[in-house]
């Protein structure tokens, strides 16, 4: 028989290199699924890290290979540190996503780096992790994986928007989940205003005091990906291949670039929208935060924008990807056909114990 009560720690790794989410949490099946958030932290990546992470699609499989084992025992590292600062006892598992270095679906490969059996021993705990590549091996995108948490524990919400180093949208459309990545936010904003000597821009202040282009707005918005039916997901190589050499071929101020970004992403994300007149949208992730984008989203949808609490805001992905541990432990299906284009709805991940 089933349990209905799991303990679990959800962990997550973002494109935006904010560092290391991680979240303790309690789910309860009563008839559908609840949760409460028991302790939080995001733990910053060191200067190593970031660099390392930063670099990963340069990098030959011999070197990944070298890293993922090095990332793995970091990142084992930094689970341990939380369970004994919190205090954490009787967990029924840790669910964890590692950190993306590879996502080419279309050519079969996908590999997220700190998902190696001996995580489980070098932490003391069962692991569920590695929830991408099974999907890709049934023909889908593997990814987004987020959107199974937003039909079970979010459903009350039209749209789920998350704002990280990339947008990606979960809605029911025809009474199946729909899911795809939308464009990228974070990744690129980020890399600007690193010019600057900012790790972001806090609450858009500086994009706000550019000059939009709109030529540059023009260009970005007729990138061929937006035209693509879904499912689809973004990568970091796609941005350095598509999206950063057409903005510095434009050669503006960094204000400006960030200026005319924002104005990109608010329009994209409003295209999405509009398959429904009326509505809310729930806006979790970083770029929540980011005062000047959601009054840009404001102005181009007449949909109600909501932004959660701050646990929420931040930890939601961390808290769904616990979710999709605990699936996993149930074998009940993790990864919706209907989002990754895979060939079935499957139970997806892999469980190493210590």
């Amino acid at each position: 028989m089933l349990e209905d009560k799991y303990h679990v720690i959800g962990v997550m790794s973002g494109t935006s290199l904010d560092g290391i989410d991680l979240v303790e949490i309690n789910f309860q099946f009563k008839g559908q699924w609840q949760f409460e958030i028991i302790n939080a932290e995001t733990v910053p990546y060191p200067s190593f890290w970031k660099t390392q992470l930063s670099a990963l699609v340069s990098y030959s499989e011999e070197k990944l290979k070298s890293i993922d084992a090095d990332y793995t025992g970091y990142l084992a590292e930094v689970i341990k540190s939380f369970i004994q600062k919190h205090g954490i006892k009787d967990i029924d598992a840790v669910c964890s996503h590692g950190h993306t270095a590879l996502h080419q679906p279309e050519k079969g490969m996908t590999l997220q780096i700190g998902n190696l059996p001996e995580i489980s021993k070098l932490i003391g705990e069962k692991v569920v992790c590695d929830f991408r590549v099974q999907d890709v091996e049934l023909g889908g995108q593997g990814a987004p994986l987020v959107p199974i948490g937003d039909e079970l524990l979010f459903s009350n919400y039209d749209f789920c928007l998350n704002l990280g180093g990339f947008a990606n949208v979960s809605s029911e459309i025809n009474g199946a989940r729909i899911a795809y990545d939308i464009c990228p936010v974070n990744i690129v904003l980020n890399h600007y205003v690193s010019r600057l000597g900012f790790d972001y821009d806090d609450g858009g202040k500086i994009a706000s005091k550019g000059i939009l282009n709109e030529k540059l707005l023009e260009e970005l918005n007729a990138l061929p990906f937006y035209k693509a039916a879904f499912p689809k997901s973004l990568g970091l190589e796609w941005v350095q291949e598509q999206v950063l050499p057409l903005i510095d071929a434009h050669d503006l101020e960094v204000t400006d670039i960030l200026k005319t970004f924002v104005e990109h992403i608010a329009i994209q994300f409003a295209a999405q929208f509009k398959i429904k007149e009326t509505g809310a949208v729930l806006v979790t992730g970083g770029g929540a935060y980011n005062t000047y984008l959601m009054d840009a989203l404001k102005k181009h949808t007449s949909l109600e924008i909501i932004i959660p609490s701050k646990s929420l805001v931040e930890f939601k992905e961390a808290i769904i990807f616990g979710f999709l541990g605990v699936l996993k432990l149930r074998n009940e299906v993790n990864c919706l056909q209907s989002v990754t284009g895979a060939s079935k709805n499957h139970s997806s991940g892999e469980i190493f114990l210590p």
